[in-house]
Formats: C-alpha cells, sequence, structure tokens
C-alpha cells in the first residue's frame, strides 16, 4: 500500500500502482474531471504515472500557474502534430513553452507563411476533438535515434545523440499515431486541452541558435486556460501595438534609431526635452535625499576592469579598444568601479557614512544585434546609477530608505509598484557561499523592515551581489523592472575600499548598488507606452501650442501669447501656418500636445484664449492672466508641487 499526503496535511492509502488520477477520485469527481497533472513530492508528474512510494500529492488544474504551462507545452505538440499531418515533409525540432505562449522550430524547404494559420489551428482543434490518450514511453537512447532515423527526422535524432549520455533511457510521448521526444508531463488526452490557442506569427531560427547552422521556420503561438482570458490576452497585445514606443517615437518626433548606429538612440529635440524633464526630477529628488552627484570617465584601462572582476565575468558584453600604445581599454558597461575610485580619494571616517553617490553615467554593453528592441534593449545607455557606502549596520535602514523613495518616484511617474523580487546568486558568481547566505538574508531583513515581502527569484542575482529588484505595472496591466539595490561586499574588497572606524582601525565599507529607473532610455520606453505617448503635462515636451486661427488677425497675439507663457515656464509652440484651425488642432492631437490655445480676433482684442485640452471636444473660454496662473500650476512636477 502506498501512504498519500494531502497538501492539506491529511493522508489517505492507496493500492499499489495508484495513480494521481485515483488521487483526485478519491477526492471529488469533480476535481480528477479538472485535474491536468499533479506535483508529486514537488516533482510535476503525468496524471496517470503511478506513484512508487509513500508521497505528498498536490493536483493541478488550469487554475494553478503548473497547469497553464501544461497547457501551452501540449499545444506545442498538437501544433507539431497539425504540421506534419498538413505538411508531411515538415521536420520538427523543439517546441518549449515562452511568455504567454509557445513556438515550435520546423525544417522545411518550402516557407511556411500566416496565411496557412487558419488551416494548421483547423487541424489543431481536429486533434483536440480525437482526444488522444497521451502515453508516456521509455526508450533506450539507441532505439530512439535509430526510429527516428526512421522515420526522416534527423534532428531529433541529432538531439537525443547530443544530450542524453550512453545507456541513458529517455522518454517520449505519443498521441494517436504521432509522437515526439519529451521529458514531460503531458495532459492526460489532447482532448484537455482547452481550444483557447491562437497562431501569431512566423520567424527565422537558427538550428541550435548557430548561424554556421540550417535556419528553420519558427512558428510562434499562444494558449490559455479558455476562451476569455485568450479574447483578453489578444486585446492586450492590440493595445501594446497602439503604445508601441517604436512607433510612437517616430509619430512624435521624439527619437530614431538606425543600422549604422546599431542599439544606440538618436535624440531629437522633443525626445531630449523629455528625457532633460525626467534628469531634472530626479537630480532634485535625489538631492533632498542628500545624494552627492559625480562624474566617471568613459573608457578605463583593461587592468582595473580585471581587478574589479568584470573582465572575467563580463567581458564577452564590454566593448574593447587598444591604442598604439599598447593599451587594451574598454568602455564602461557600469558606473560602480568608478564609484569606488573617488570613495577612495583622500581618507574616509565613520562620521562620512553614509555617502550617497550618484552619476547619470553612460555606459556601453554589447549586446546581439538580434536580441536589441527600440529602446528597451540598447547598446548605449543611461543609468540614473548612485552607490551608497555605508556600515553595515545601517544596511537595513539604508535599504528601507531607498525603498520608500524608489516607490514614490514610480508613483510620481504614474506606476505603481506590483511587487519586489529578491534576485539569488546566480551560477557565474564572485565570493563565497557563507558570503551569498549572508547577503541574502540582509536583503531580505532590509526589504520585510521596510514593509515589504519580496518574491524570490532564484539565479537573478548580479555576479557580486543579491539584489531586490522593483517591478512596476503600467495602465494595460504589464509589468516592467525598473529600479533595483544590489548588496556588494565583493568590490569594495577587490578595490581596496576603505574607511577609519570608530575604534580607529581600517574597515571595509558595504556598497549599495541602486538604480531607479535602471537605464533612461529603457524607462522613457515604458513611459511612451504606458501614456500611450500622450505625457502628462509635467512630462510632455511642448506642453501647450497657441494656434492662431488666421495669421492676419492673431499671428502676433499668438507669438505674445507665447512669449508670456514661456516665461512662466511652460513649454510652448506657435502655428500661424495658413491653414484651417480644424486642420491644426487635428494636426496636433496627433503630436498628443496636452493643451492647444486657439486665438482668433476676438482673444486678441479681448487678451483671451480658447483652450482645447487633448481628449475632449469642448473649449474653455479663459484670461490669458488666468491661463498663466493656471497652466503654469499644472505644469508643475509632482515634487515642486508637493514643496509648495
Amino acid at each position: 500500500m502506498i501512504n498519500v499526503t494531502l497538501p492539506d496535511g491529511s493522508k489517505r492509502e492507496f493500492a499499489d500502482g495508484a495513480s494521481p488520477l485515483d488521487v483526485a477520485e478519491s477526492i471529488s469527481k469533480s476535481l480528477a474531471k479538472k485535474a491536468l497533472a499533479a506535483r508529486v513530492n514537488g516533482e510535476l508528474r503525468d496524471l496517470k504515472r503511478p506513484l512508487d512510494a509513500d508521497c505528498a500529492v498536490a493536483i493541478v488544474t488550469d487554475k494553478d500557474p503548473d497547469g497553464l504551462e501544461l497547457i501551452r507545452h501540449d499545444a506545442a505538440h498538437v501544433l507539431a502534430q497539425a504540421v506534419q499531418a498538413l505538411y508531411p515533409d515538415a521536420q520538427v525540432t523543439i517546441g518549449p513553452v515562452i511568455d504567454d505562449g509557445f513556438y515550435y522550430d520546423f525544417a522545411r524547404k518550402t516557407p511556411f507563411s500566416t496565411d496557412d494559420f487558419d488551416k494548421i489551428e483547423a487541424k489543431m482543434k481536429e486533434i483536440v476533438d480525437a482526444d488522444y490518450p497521451i502515453v508516456r514511453e521509455v526508450w533506450e537512447k539507441d532505439a530512439a535515434i535509430a526510429e527516428f532515423k526512421r522515420i526522416g527526422e534527423d534532428y531529433k535524432a541529432q538531439i537525443i545523440d547530443d544530450i542524453i549520455p550512453p545507456g541513458e533511457a529517455i522518454t517520449l510521448y505519443r498521441q494517436g499515431d504521432w509522437f515526439d521526444l519529451c521529458r514531460g508531463p503531458h495532459l492526460p488526452s489532447t482532448g484537455k486541452l482547452p481550444k483557447a490557442f491562437k497562431l501569431m506569427k512566423m520567424a527565422g531560427a537558427y538550428w541550435r541558435g548557430d548561424s554556421k547552422n540550417e535556419m528553420l521556420q519558427r512558428m510562434y503561438g499562444t494558449a490559455w486556460a479558455n476562451e476569455k482570458d485568450l479574447k483578453e490576452h489578444l486585446t492586450r497585445l492590440e493595445e501594446a501595438e497602439k503604445r508601441d514606443h517604436r512607433k510612437l517615437g517616430r509619430q512624435l518626433d521624439l527619437f530614431h534609431m538606425q543600422e549604422e548606429g546599431r542599439g544606440m538612440v538618436f535624440w531629437h529635440e522633443k525626445g531630449l526635452t523629455l528625457w532633460r524633464v525626467i534628469e531634472a526630477y530626479v537630480r532634485r529628488r535625489l538631492e533632498a535625499a542628500n545624494y552627492v552627484e559625480v562624474r566617471t570617465p568613459q573608457v578605463l584601462d583593461r587592468k582595473f576592469w580585471e581587478q574589479s572582476g568584470h573582465w572575467e565575468k563580463y567581458r564577452e558584453n564590454m566593448f574593447v579598444c587598444e591604442t598604439e600604445e599598447d593599451e587594451t581599454l574598454s568602455l564602461k558597461p557600469m558606473n560602480c568601479p568608478g564609484h569606488v575610485q573617488i570613495f577612495k580619494f583622500g581618507q574616509k571616517s565613520y562620521r562620512d557614512l553614509p555617502l550617497r553617490m550618484a552619476e547619470f553615467g553612460a555606459c556601453h554593453r554589447y549586446e546581439p544585434s538580434g536580441a536589441l528592441h527600440g529602446l528597451m534593449r540598447v547598446r548605449a545607455f543611461t543609468q540614473d546609477d548612485a552607490h551608497i557606502f555605508c556600515r553595515e549596520d545601517q544596511i537595513e535602514e539604508e535599504t528601507a530608505n531607498f525603498i520608500t523613495l524608489a516607490r514614490s518616484i514610480h508613483a510620481d511617474f504614474g506606476m505603481e509598484t506590483d511587487h519586489i523580487a529578491l534576485a539569488t546568486r546566480p551560477e557565474k558568481r564572485a565570493g563565497s557561499d557563507e558570503f551569498w547566505d549572508k547577503a541574502e538574508t540582509q536583503m531580505l531583513s532590509a526589504a520585510r523592515a521596510a514593509g515589504v515581502e519580496p518574491v524570490i527569484a532564484e539565479g537573478d542575482g548580479a555576479f557580486y551581489a543579491p539584489k531586490l529588484d522593483f517591478v512596476i505595472k503600467d495602465a494595460i496591466g504589464r509589468t516592467w523592472t525598473c529600479g533595483t539595490i544590489q548588496l556588494d561586499y565583493v568590490l569594495p574588497e577587490r578595490l581596496g575600499a576603505e574607511y577609519i572606524a570608530e575604534d580607529g582601525q581600517k574597515h571595509r565599507p558595504v556598497m549599495l548598488h541602486r538604480a531607479i529607473l535602471g537605464s533612461l532610455e529603457r524607462f522613457i520606453g515604458v513611459l511612451i507606452e504606458n501614456y500611450a505617448g500622450a505625457f502628462p503635462m509635467w512630462l510632455s515636451p511642448v506642453q501647450v501650442v497657441v494656434a492662431a486661427i488666421s495669421d492676419d488677425a492673431a499671428g502676433q497675439y499668438a507669438e505674445d501669447v507665447a512669449a508670456e507663457l514661456r516665461k512662466a515656464g511652460l513649454r510652448v509652440e506657435v502655428d500661424r501656418r495658413n491653414e484651417t484651425i480644424n486642420y491644426k488642432v487635428r494636426e496636433h492631437s496627433l503630436a498628443k500636445v496636452p493643451v492647444i490655445a486657439v486665438v482668433g480676433a476676438r482673444e486678441a482684442q479681448e487678451r483671451k484664449l480658447a483652450l482645447r485640452r487633448l481628449g475632449s471636444n469642448g473649449q474653455q473660454i479663459i484670461t490669458l492672466d488666468e491661463a498663466l496662473v493656471s497652466l503654469a500650476e499644472e505644469a508643475l512636477p509632482p515634487d515642486v508641487k508637493r514643496a509648495r
């Protein structure tokens, strides 16, 4: 007999050979009907795979994250089966689950196109309706290779030969007369797969990700637990498409990027105005929080990066150059080692700590061209970077203060903190396990001191330190990682940072690496998409356009109004073109200008303005004096408003 412990702690006894499905049926018929798989002693397993010993069992349904991943995994298999049923000349390679869906790579001489999607989706639904049992089979390595070669699946045979050690058994999963190499687990049958799936796009992908290998055809799809969730996802995608920062960046004349400077941004006047407003706001907040601002060199000798540890751990991401004097130099990928040099200049006392050192530091990191994505993934970027040098007993307070500051700044930009993640030790790292145990515990305690229970992100820490990452939510519910604080004992040790403690002896400071926006480029991309380009008044590159109904009647008055508004601190443009006022209003509305001040002969005579707000069809007649006060107040940054 087998003793099974359920999630509520209760125990039940089952006959040898019982499966998780038997466990589900013993609890309730409805649970058995909803069951997709099970966790057995924490391991995700097929619902019908026999239990082999006493164990803890938890049933997985489509309400669980594991359940949704299973659905997407099976959708990939059903896609592959459908493609091969319709196009027998297609070979299958790999088909993993990804965020919001799945993909499968196919080898086929004839290109697929999105025109094939309807036909493939219809075949997928036929396979679901057929309700084929999904059966796990264990094969010997050589037998599996021979079988895949027999049916012409050379890529699968190569995968098995490359990744499975000699003599080790492998698992295949069969549904109907089709089967695939897979570790599993899977749904009990194809009929358990909801028809809430959709094929999305095609792309090219090299076999094994190597450009020397054959180009495959990658077919992307999305899959959800029900039709409602699918429709909501597709609606989010449509909304995200409208908000695409690359499209809006061109439309609003903010920036552009081009092939001759891959991953580098060409900021236009309006884009740079937005940048400067953000930078000035952050600078004011940092000054109020007692930070000092510094600037460090762009290029430093290789020896410096070897000493810091970046050359060993991060070399492949660094831009390196050589001089005629046999120097090997690198553009800085980060600012922290330079800040240590400033800390080391002159003697520091415990009375100087904490020392909060900030820099809007321009950094360069090599990213493969295929990974670049508008402002979100670039090679040249500026961080709102800072480092807090402190004593060990100051870690908790400094981290808690930073959490409060970061949340406040994100809120001022109109985005709430969804959660804070504690990123723990990565595989490639500096420092001993004892150091990481200590540092991770300190960061966890500091977060809790600030009233935050972080979500654990295993293995996502920096190579030198664990970190707390701030995940914010935008207007359509997407999450973005913006802001981080990292606890570091390693770099001060490597670079020899010291201070004189109360005992008169030299001690190492602790270094807290922190950023609130992260990369300004990426944050601006997030802002553009959050607001769909319609920025709040304080951020808008152009806050008011004064549009003259006719140049003869009100052209000079429009110039006078603009001059007065500029004196009041507003960013203003004048439109005196020989176009209809409706044309001008429409054009400036498409440019997302918050306020259009229309002036004609009557307004000029009475010193008034007809204000039109973005998104409103009405207008407000107001005197120029009233406008100077109200618009100037409306355009103030949040921190300045609070200080009044």
